[in-house]
């Protein structure tokens, strides 16, 4: 069973985003608890401080008993080295709970990303992908980050309405019901801004398919002399994204002001009333001094949850990006329930077209239609389920689509006409599971014509490929992509055009070496391809017209009593 750095993150609800982040909640519960626990006792003991001062000043001060004061102090104090101790712990905890949920989400789209084949790009782009992971991802892990310090805020500000109210009713009632219509007030603010947000993210990530896709086809761009078109297109998106961006920034800053200028209305509120009641002498001096304290603290609870909604906001438009990516569905999935795979020597049957693959043999399919051979060699490998839901491939006695896809990409490999390197040294691409010795490989590339690449680059196997091995041509890039297909020395080697894009005296060694390397053997090997060169060693060649078997036998007899094969074959030439 392939090994994982990381275990599977587990199934996360897509249903809607806010439930996805409930999930994400759910996988660090331990993390958030304490972190609420810690909040809770942070901002507890900062509420807290506005009434021991006042006891001190009433009870110590005004009194003159030295006993209370140095007690009230020492109760100050107290609570100074909780603020401390329990201010960082949050921290640390905010800070991990911030992480833990980017990193859920990022392994979550890895994961989708190594399991869903080409079904991903071919709805999203890659550089949506990459921004995403990269950017939505970490914005999302914001709201768990404030979430200890929003729970603390509820509860202080809870503790500090029983406080008040023992001091006058009136001003409790004000706390009670102020603040949470000062919060209220801010929504006004914020859902501008969550709209704003969500259109500076699409900018965003259209500029960043653009950036990636230009990258991407820089060579070919400059080739033609068309880079600058996709320049101009980079700048005009740079452009909205910018100016989205600064429509974002409008609205953050109204968002502040927004919290000074309510926060700052209340307290001077509650201050003139608390001072109103210290002159008709309802209530003593160091109750107005903490009744000033608390109008000071209330401004956290208000400012504490504005920040939660625009990180809310922020969460929200990101988890609606992540889970556009895991709705994506591969092309193939094993069922509840699988078949067996067939023991070595199994018959491939493709019912669409009639071909019978036969084991221990170098079969070639030739159509006319070159894009019916390249889709049968995608029905044998089982690329796509819903295909071979309309038309049947067969291996031994089961049907392809009921047996295990471990099974059938352990003992079934296709070569793609447009093979992809990844970065990574030579090595570790032409053999990524280190089954090899460096002998093997290179009598690999040896038998697919590449050892002359060795020679040109540094470091031989311990070369270090660039991004879609660009640093080499499509011809050295289709040559190391045979030999790595030979080095999986798979039960049954489908190759489709493999040497499409080498000249003819390669193509003679590369024809030649794959007889004696998979001729005579109990291994099946099958060719996409119409080239005369390939065909001529070939065990059995397949004719295919409009997507059916016409003809097969040998190249040679083909050529004789197939008008229309021995056409297809001269145009390939």
């Amino acid at each position: 069973m392939r090994s994982y750095p990381y275990p599977d993150p587990g199934s996360p609800d897509l249903r809607s985003p806010s439930r996805y982040l409930l999930w994400l909640a759910s996988k660090q519960k331990a993390t958030l608890l304490a972190g609420v626990a810690f909040g809770t006792a942070w901002m507890v003991a900062q509420a807290v401080m506005p009434y021991v001062l006042g006891r001190a000043i009433d009870e110590g001060v005004v009194a003159g008993d030295f006993d209370r004061l140095l007690l009230w102090v020492g109760v100050l104090i107290l609570l100074t080295i909780v603020q401390a101790v329990a201010g960082t712990l949050e921290h640390r905890t905010a800070i991990s709970g911030w992480l833990q949920a980017a990193f859920h989400s990022i392994r979550l789209i890895g994961y989708k990303i190594t399991r869903t084949g080409d079904a991903l790009p071919r709805q999203l782009s890659t550089g949506e992908v990459v921004s995403t992971a990269a950017s939505d991802a970490t914005r999302l892990g914001e709201i768990y980050a404030v979430s200890a310090r929003l729970a603390g805020s509820i509860v202080a500000w809870l503790v500090v309405c029983v406080l008040i109210s023992q001091t006058s009713l009136l001003l409790g009632l004000i706390v009670l019901i102020g603040v949470p219509a000062c919060c209220g007030l801010l929504l006004f603010v914020v859902r501008p801004l969550q709209a704003r947000q969500r259109e500076q993210r699409e900018a965003s990530g259209k500029m960043t398919a653009v950036g990636a896709d230009t990258v991407a086809g820089l060579r070919v761009l400059r080739g033609i002399g068309g880079e600058h078109i996709f320049v101009n297109r980079y700048r005009q998106h740079s452009a909205k994204t910018r100016d989205s961006g600064i429509r974002v920034a409008y609205s953050l800053a109204d968002l502040e002001a927004s919290q000074v200028f309510i926060a700052g209305a209340f307290s001077v509120l509650f201050t003139w009333v608390g001072a109103n009641l210290a002159l008709t002498g309802e209530i003593e001096p160091g109750q107005l001094v903490a009744l000033y304290g608390y109008s000071i603290f209330l401004m956290t609870p208000i400012r504490a949850a504005a920040d939660s909604v625009a990180r809310f906001i922020r969460a929200h438009v990101g988890a609606r990006k992540i889970i556009a990516v895991l709705v994506v569905e591969p092309d193939v999935a094993d069922g509840d329930t699988t078949a067996p795979a067939p023991p070595s020597g199994a018959i491939l049957h493709d019912a669409n077209t009639g071909v019978l693959i036969h084991p221990g043999r170098l079969t070639a399919v030739v159509s006319v239609d070159t894009a019916a051979s390249a889709d049968l060699a995608t029905r044998l490998g089982r690329f796509q389920d819903e295909v071979l839901d309309l038309a049947e491939v067969r291996w031994g006695a089961e049907p392809l689509r009921s047996i295990a896809l471990r099974d059938i990409r352990q003992r079934i490999v296709v070569s793609e006409a447009n093979p992809q390197l990844f970065t990574g040294s030579l090595r570790s691409e032409l053999d990524p599971q280190a089954r090899h010795d460096d002998s093997r490989i290179l009598a690999a590339l040896e038998a697919s014509s590449a050892l002359d690449i060795l020679d040109g680059i540094d470091d031989g196997l311990d070369h270090e490929v660039t991004e879609r091995g660009r640093g080499f041509s499509g011809g050295q890039r289709q040559r190391l992509v045979l030999a790595r297909a030979l080095l999986t020395e798979a039960e049954t080697l489908v190759l489709i055009e493999p040497t499409s894009a080498v000249d003819a005296h390669t193509e003679s060694r590369i024809a030649a070496r794959l007889k004696g390397l998979r001729g005579g053997t109990d291994q099946t090997t099958v060719v996409v391809t119409a080239s005369p060169l390939m065909l001529g060693v070939m065990d059995h060649v397949i004719y295919l017209e409009e997507g059916r078997v016409a003809a097969e036998g040998t190249h040679l007899e083909l050529l004789r009593s197939q008008p229309a094969y021995r056409n297809v074959v001269i145009r390939s030439e």
